[in-house]
């Protein structure tokens, strides 16, 4: 692979010296330990190539890891998950990477293959690494297990290669093998051999790394040959790093901390098991930036370690595990332990084709005066290594770790895709209570793999368990929450609820599920059950009553014609959304009318993986979304622009074809319409003047028959209604008649939050761009600012009617001082701030047309 650095015969020959650098006149060998050390050396990264291997390398690496790799590669490149067609081809870049992986992966077991790997001569015949056969059948086995143990933990060397080997019948019986011995050096030796040797600078140049193993070729070329001083290995460069190196020199710092800490970690464990100690104990300099700038040093900057740093784990934890981040809606924290707890079910479904009987249950009781919340799944579980690095990893989203793909083989590629965060929502919990309780066991673990984490607060050490034998715990994971605020309180978790019902807190929250959930109340005899759904597929009556569902269990029973009378209205206007493989990714009615038909919610729902994410009220229905934040409680449709246009325009003809786009609700959309499309339809009603609503068509010859127009500012103190349409004065509270000449724009941001999809930015006059940087209000300035807008249609029409240009209306103004005011008939209402507009070298409007 062209981005390795140098794994050839110089790095083994150069693993001697620095062996014995690291052995100092401590160690020494026997004659048998050099030939199975010096064995181990050429094999240990003899597999870092793929000539070393007999297959392929998806089938060196196994079809079932490989496609899992390439599952979790296609998420962290494309933040999505691969289809069954890009799984069995993936794109040229992501194979690329895989190769990568899976040789550095797969190097080590494979070097304990070699020894045993045989070749074919052009005769035919057997080669081996190791041609002695005596030799290689009786020191194979541990030649090949030191050579694969440099990737292993430091403590599983100890528990390994504790027993030393005796010698050949042929040998002197002092020629003793200490594995460990060996293990250790051979570890070290190539942690240590860093230098610029492993990276020639003309090899550098044919080959040009990116990334970084550009800044790994770059740092090693610097790098001069280690030596020992007292038990420190001691590094120097030569060379100094310039300022474009930089991000080369730190990855130096931070590399050979590594290798200091590999140093520390074998010392530890030779001098735990009572074993001679290596010479070499730690790396120098590597302590501050500043004393590495001694042995590394550096021209035209100076090094200044600006990391963050978190020195209290446990205190950010408890800053951003809970109300920091997700904000003060327990809810939240609801969403994410179901989202968890069906990810885990599904993950089982594809790791167990033959599971049966898939569940999620939540339940709230009450025990004396404490209020308990339980989330149980009967889904993959968790053991001991999964709970301590997967999901108390904060920060991590453990699905797509290699320790999950790694333990769970087969999950990636099987088609899982997880809808939570598992290791980053879990820590949303700590917004419910601070006693926390959670019980888990693998789905294919004993009884006695069983494990108990208890929290007592996320700043504090959660204690880790294991069961008593005499309880008896099912697979799955189960959690419990002593809530820190009555759940019928003002804070509780069912505050957004019409009846104080977990099932409806459960409802509002899962709007599409995979899993069963069942639902238990408090005192509940009996669960209920929210069935599976899919928003995908679903019909538009089945989708409104999974949005908005039925009150016939509700106090508010009598509501539910009024219900059923706005499903059906939502079923007569709502139009899908498609993305690019005609999979509805929305279900919607523009419009915020359906709203204020009565005094229920029926907002529009934006979805994140199925879950309620965040509420609109410019539409009524779903659009499919992605998380704006790391809490996830705000979303923006997944919808592109040309998708959502395509939307809008099909919502007018629906609106045309069942009599619904009316004068009020154009005024309404008239302002998304012109910001998503560019344009309005002519007879789209946009703006209001003394004789009425007027239109596109309507406005040049309405501008043709005057010589001046005052165009009103909208906003206090004058403003407009659109049910029904027409003018008030907000200090008065009185209806008003606009005067004779006077235009006001029905400006209505229906939703900031779809306007917000379509930058007004975009749609500006280009020609004026320049202005945008004017440190005063320009009349170019003004335009760009307006020209986006339905201000800039209405301006655009002027122009064409009385043949001039913006300049010419908009430079009169600056002049002025952007200060015009008029009056309404009844001047006691005060002045109204707008824009005299007049027709350039013109005193008096022309006569009007002949009927």
């Amino acid at each position: 692979m062209p981005d390795f650095t140098v794994h050839d015969i110089t790095h083994v020959d150069a693993l001697w010296e620095t062996a014995d650098i690291i052995c100092g006149e401590q160690v020494t060998l026997t004659p048998a330990e050099a030939y199975v050390l010096g064995c181990a050396f050429v094999l240990h990264d003899a597999a870092m190539g793929a000539a070393a291997y007999s297959v392929s390398l998806p089938d060196a690496l196994g079809e079932q890891r490989w496609r899992d790799l390439v599952s979790i590669t296609h998420f962290r490149k494309k933040g999505c998950w691969p289809d069954p067609a890009e799984l069995d081809t993936p794109p040229a870049e992501i194979a690329e990477e895989c190769r990568a992986i899976a040789i550095r992966e797969a190097h080590a077991e494979q070097a304990r293959r070699l020894v045993d790997q045989p070749w074919r001569s052009t005769a035919g015949n057997e080669i081996h690494l190791i041609q002695d056969l005596q030799l290689r059948e009786s020191y194979g086995p541990l030649i090949g297990d030191l050579a694969a143990s440099h990737w292993w933990s430091v403590d599983a060397l100890g528990s390994q290669f504790r027993q030393a080997k005796g010698s050949l019948t042929w040998q002197p019986v002092e020629w003793l093998i200490e594995p460990l011995k060996l293990a250790c050096v051979l570890r070290l030796a190539d942690a240590t051999q860093i230098d610029s040797r492993r990276a020639p600078t003309f090899l550098f140049s044919l080959r040009r790394p990116e990334g970084l193993s550009h800044d790994h070729w770059r740092f090693q070329e610097h790098v001069s040959r280690p030596h020992l001083q007292g038990d420190r290995v001691t590094y120097t460069s030569l060379r100094p790093f310039a300022p474009q190196a930089a991000s080369a020199w730190w990855l130096a710092l931070d590399y050979l901390r590594q290798v200091d800490d590999e140093l520390k970690k074998v010392d530890a464990l030779l001098h735990d098991l009572g074993r001679g100690r290596l010479a070499a104990r730690a790396v120098a300099g590597v302590d501050s930036p500043e004393r590495f700038a001694e042995l590394f040093p550096v021209t035209d900057w100076r090094p200044v370690d600006a990391a963050v740093k978190i020195s209290n784990v446990p205190s950010l934890v408890e800053t951003l595990g809970g109300e920091q981040l997700y904000g003060k809606e327990p809810e939240v924290a609801v969403r994410e332990l179901i989202q968890n707890a069906q990810d885990a079910v599904l993950a089982r479904q594809v790791i167990d084709p033959d599971f049966a009987g898939a569940q999620v249950e939540v339940r709230l009781t009450q025990t004396q005066a404490d209020w308990y919340l339980e989330v149980r799944d009967n889904g993959i579980g968790m053991d001991e290594e999964t709970l301590v690095h997967g999901l108390l990893d904060f920060g991590t989203s453990g699905w797509s770790s290699r320790r999950v793909r790694n333990r769970l083989p087969g999950l990636a590629s099987g088609g899982f895709k997880p809808r939570g965060r598992f290791g980053i929502g879990f820590f949303s919990v700590f917004m419910l209570g601070h006693e926390i309780e959670l019980t888990t066991r693998r789905f294919d673990g004993s009884t006695a793999d069983a494990r108990r984490l208890t929290f007592d607060g996320s700043a504090r050490r959660p204690l880790l368990a294991a069961l008593p034998a005499s309880v008896r715990t099912a697979p799955g994971t189960l959690i419990r929450i002593r809530l820190k605020e009555d759940p019928y309180g003002a804070e509780g978790i069912l505050l957004r609820t019409d009846d104080d019902h977990l099932s409806q807190l459960v409802r509002r929250l899962v709007l599409e599920n995979m899993v069963p959930i069942r639902v238990w109340g408090p005192g509940a005899l009996s669960a209920e059950t929210v069935e599976p759904f899919a928003l995908a597929t679903g019909s538009p009556e089945a989708v409104f009553d999974r949005l908005y569902p039925s009150f016939t269990h509700s106090w508010k029973v009598n509501q539910e014609k009024q219900r059923l009378r706005l499903r059906d209205a939502f079923v007569e206007r709502a139009t899908e959304l498609f993305d690019d493989d005609r999979q509805r990714i929305g279900l919607a009615a523009l419009g915020s009318d359906l709203l204020y038909w009565s005094q229920l919610n029926y907002q529009g729902i934006v979805t994140v993986n199925g879950f309620l994410a965040d509420e609109a009220i410019g539409f009524a229905g779903y659009l499919v979304g992605r998380p704006d934040r790391a809490s996830r409680d705000q979303a923006k449709p997944v919808a592109d622009h040309e998708q959502l246009r395509r939307w809008i325009r099909e919502q007018e003809q629906r609106l045309r074809c069942t009599d619904n786009y009316t004068d009020s609700l154009q005024l309404e959309l008239s302002f998304i319409q012109y910001r998503a499309l560019h344009s309005l339809p002519d007879d789209a009603a946009f703006a209001m003047t003394a004789d009425g609503l007027i239109r596109p068509a309507d406005v040049k010859r309405w501008a043709a028959q005057r010589a001046e127009v005052f165009l009103v500012e909208g906003g206090p103190p004058l403003s407009w209604r659109a049910r029904p349409p027409g003018a008030f004065h907000y200090l008065s509270g009185r209806e008003v008649r606009l005067a004779e000449g006077w235009a006001m724009v029905c400006v209505h941001v229906l939703d900031p939050k779809l306007a917000d999809l379509f930058p007004a930015a975009h749609g500006r006059d280009s020609a004026y761009e320049f202005a945008r940087h004017d440190t005063t209000l320009s009349w170019q300035k003004f335009w760009w600012r307006i020209s986006g807008n339905v201000h800039g249609l209405f301006l655009e029409a002027l122009c064409s009617a009385w043949s001039c240009t913006v300049g010419d209306l908009l430079a009169p103004i600056e002049q002025r001082g952007w200060s015009d005011v008029a009056h309404l008939e009844d001047a006691t209402l005060g002045p109204i701030w707008g824009y005299h507009l007049r027709r350039p070298h013109q005193a008096t409007p022309p006569p009007p047309p002949t009927p």
